[in-house]
């Protein structure tokens, strides 16, 4: 894509900014002086080619990336609410996962994904419980079961899902819809219970197709709103209504129930204890102590719980990691293409051996 001088310094400096780094901080990592960069990105000079590969290390993209459009996507994000703060790894890494998975697509190794059901948007929240009953049936969970291996789950509704160690700044995840399909990137630093409630919501975003995009910076009343109705969303696909309201006894058996309904539906108390207030099922008294309840260790061994580990970091779509494997097999890529579209959580003797070429072979790449 031909850019003009003005347009490549752009590019720079809104790759800068979703870095989060400054110019000063850009330029040291590039090797430039500040002020070089600063006429770069205002098309004052142009960039050569060794100026704009250092650039692109700096803010950690591809180099043509700066060339090629963004995925035309619609990207949503998960975070504390009331946080307005950036999230430039969040950012930077489902834009890397949707350009990579597009990347894929184009090379015609098997990923091809199914588009989103495309949901009517809740209007109440009887609609809200319905639709994420309907969502647990199209990802295969029978009746009030729990959503165990739940990535697994929704890549097979064409929703690839990455967790990465992003850090405790910034968003939980966030996600894209893509033509074929869309993208989910968990931060993976979070605990489980809130690594699972953040890929559901981002399922409901998903299956819902919204199309919108939320500004943190800006108070925004309406993405607020479809930010609740999709929580709701979610702790009802984790937390189905029939199954809470069958289990739960509550009273004496409070911390009891809690301990051993979290472990099962491998949630977090605030999401139960605000499950329980949503469907009224409990009062605000056990509500409450629910909230305060941590499983100890000695539940663990009194009630032989599983310690989840799903969704630890990396973890990476395995339609998408054989779609990798298959394009390097067929040698559409090189060894270190392969290691950066598996986002380095791969060292290359992990790689398959490729099969030798017989010693005529090199008549074949000669005229």
């Amino acid at each position: 894509m031909a850019l003009s001088t003005a347009e490549l310094g752009q590019r720079i400096a809104a790759a800068r900014r979703d870095a989060g780094l400054t110019q000063a901080e850009c330029a040291t990592r590039a090797g430039l002086h500040r002020s070089a960069l600063a006429k770069i990105e205002t098309g004052g000079r142009g960039v050569g080619a060794m100026e704009l590969a250092n650039i692109a290390e700096a803010v950690d993209i591809r180099i043509e990336w700066l060339f090629d459009e963004a995925p035309a996507a619609v990207i949503s994000r998960r975070r504390e609410r009331g946080s307005d703060a950036p999230s430039p790894s969040v950012d930077r890494m489902v834009e890397r996962a949707a350009r990579e998975t597009e990347f894929l697509q184009c090379l015609g190794v098997g990923l091809e994904l199914p588009p989103s059901p495309a949901f009517d948007y809740p209007a109440t929240d009887e609609q809200t419980e319905t639709a994420a009953a309907a969502a647990r049936r199209l990802l295969g969970y029978d009746g009030d079961e729990p959503t165990d291996d739940l990535a697994r789950a929704a890549e097979g509704m064409g929703l690839l899902t990455f967790s990465l160690a992003l850090g405790d700044e910034g968003a939980d995840g966030a996600s894209m819809l893509l033509t074929e399909g869309g993208v989910a990137v968990i931060n993976g630093t979070r605990a489980v219970g809130r690594r699972r409630l953040t890929l559901a919501h981002e399922i409901g975003h998903y299956v819902f197709a919204d199309e919108y995009s939320t500004d943190w910076a800006v108070a925004n009343a309406q993405a607020e709103g479809i930010e609740a109705r999709i929580d709701r969303f979610a702790r009802a696909l984790l937390l189905p209504r029939a199954a809470l309201r069958e289990r739960w006894r509550g009273g004496d058996d409070t911390r009891t129930d809690a301990v051993l309904i979290a472990s099962e539906y491998r949630v977090d108390m605030s999401t139960l204890a605000q499950r329980l207030a949503e469907l009224d099922v409990a009062p605000a008294a056990e509500v409450h102590r629910v909230r305060q309840t941590r499983t100890r260790q000695a539940d663990i061994v009194d009630y032989g719980l599983i310690v989840p580990v799903e969704l630890e970091p990396p973890t990476l779509p395995e339609a998408y990691s054989k779609a990798v494997l298959r394009a390097y097999r067929g040698e559409e890529i090189s060894a270190a293409r392969a290691l950066g579209l598996l986002f380095d959580a791969w060292d290359e003797e992990e790689l398959p051996e490729l099969p030798k070429l017989p010693h005529d072979a090199i008549w074949s790449f000669v005229s």
